[in-house]
């Protein structure tokens, strides 16, 4: 009824028989994950500046842009700045819950600059959501 497997798994079927292709550390997975999750935060932040332009956005995206480099080893993509449209209370909810991820994998991988700057971003979209002013670009 089924052909027959004619090629050898590329899965290991016991622990002692090693493997033939790589493997990643529990801590290169943490990085590459936290990696991602900081740039995701910093795309929503860039288009959160271009909403509505503030030093405060502005340092964070630096300090995103200097956390993805220590631990990917090179620059992030940027968002291209632009006639950004869309909502900005729902820009910050995404913020929000970028930086909750981002600030559980750094608390799994004890990297304590990443979670700093994860639950201060986490503190100021929280901010941003509460004051309904902020969220506004007039008055």
């Amino acid at each position: 009824m089924y052909e027959p497997i004619r090629t050898k798994s590329v899965h290991s079927t016991t622990a002692s028989t090693p493997s033939d292709f790589p493997h990643r550390s529990r801590e290169e997975e943490l990085d590459i994950q936290l990696a991602g999750h900081l740039s995701a935060l910093l795309a929503v932040t860039d288009e959160l500046r271009a909403l509505a332009p503030s030093a405060d956005l502005d340092a964070a995206a630096q300090r995103l842009v200097s956390e993805v480099c220590r631990l990917r080893g090179g620059k992030p993509p940027r968002a291209t700045p632009g006639a950004a449209a869309g909502d900005p209370a729902a820009l910050h909810r995404r913020a929000h819950a970028l930086a909750g991820r981002a600030l559980v994998v750094a608390a799994s991988r004890a990297d304590t600059a990443a979670a700093i700057l994860s639950a201060e971003r986490m503190d100021a979209h929280t901010a941003a959501l509460a004051d309904p002013r902020e969220l506004t670009t007039t008055g």
